[in-house]
């Protein structure tokens, strides 16, 4: 494996591949890899000829008093977990290099990004699209991987591509939780032993809310409050918000319904966390 972190170089190399007939796969991240990202690196893997993983922590993504600058890093162990998961290529550009000075050009997705996250952190999704289609162009990949636990993030994207034209095919995989449920993130380690005990509450709640659909409740506002309800018990949460939504459109649905997906997002202590459960998926065929 190579870490590269000239973008030219970067590129000509996916481009010279592209021109051999290599199918490239890509997963994107901002490092501190953990399960979610291996499968990801392992889907890729299975999929292409080679396999390109970035880890750039994106500045642009994070407003002000957010975590960027404590963000977990540390790309030498990242690169052995990327090494042993047969990754070619790990891309890890500077900052400067991906916002010189003068930068001016961002990509704006519309309509899906007024909401869930996009309500309560303005300019976040801005800067991901960005992000993600700046890398696209330089990794020239056939096909890109992304993990659904960002849900929105994924449909941004997918949005984004279709709407740009870009040619490159975006496949979104299962969250990965831990044995205890909690879904896996790089975030996860700033947690507490006790705020990680409260965490768990977001994947208790998910599984009432999968219960009372199963047991026939279609009400989304007596689901939301179950949920709310359960998370609420935790002295350090500080839900930001809990939503049933379109999986496509993200509007807010007042039924459960076979495209309703719950979304959440709670704060335990300093530590932002989100989770999703498609609730269709509970809903018998008929």
């Amino acid at each position: 494996m190579e870490i590269i972190t000239d973008i030219a170089q970067m590129q000509q190399l996916c481009l010279t591949s592209r021109q051999q007939g290599l199918r490239i796969a890509f997963v994107p991240t901002m490092g501190y890899l953990h399960e979610g990202h291996l499968s990801l690196l392992r889907a890729a893997r299975a999929t292409g000829d080679i396999l390109v993983l970035s880890i750039f922590v994106n500045p642009a993504q994070f407003g002000a008093g957010e975590d960027f600058d404590s963000y977990p890093r540390d790309l030498s162990r990242d690169a052995e977990l990327a090494r042993a998961s047969g990754t070619n290529w790990l891309f890890a550009p500077p900052v400067g290099a991906m916002y010189p000075q003068g930068y001016g050009t961002w990509v704006n997705v519309e309509g899906i990004t007024s909401t869930l996250c996009g309500a309560s952190r303005p300019g976040h999704f801005q800067g991901v699209t960005t992000v993600v289609c700046k890398l696209i162009n330089i990794v020239q990949p056939h096909v890109a991987f992304f993990g659904r636990k960002d849900f929105q993030q994924l449909a941004v994207i997918r949005r984004m591509s279709t709407d740009l034209n870009l040619p490159v095919e975006v496949r979104g995989l299962p969250i990965v939780r831990e044995a205890d449920g909690l879904a896996m993130s790089s975030r996860n380690v700033n947690l507490s032993p006790a705020q990680r005990q409260q965490a768990l509450a977001l994947y208790a709640a998910i599984r009432a809310a999968s219960s009372m659909v199963r047991g026939g409740e279609r009400d989304s506002l007596r689901v939301i409050q179950a949920v709310r309800k359960r998370i609420e018990q935790e002295p350090e949460a500080a839900i930001d918000y809990v939503q049933i939504c379109h999986e496509q459109t993200l509007a807010d649905c007042d039924v459960v319904h076979r495209h309703a997906v719950l979304l959440l997002a709670v704060r335990i202590g300093a530590t932002r966390l989100i989770d999703n459960h498609h609730l269709g998926e509970e809903i018998p065929e008929s």
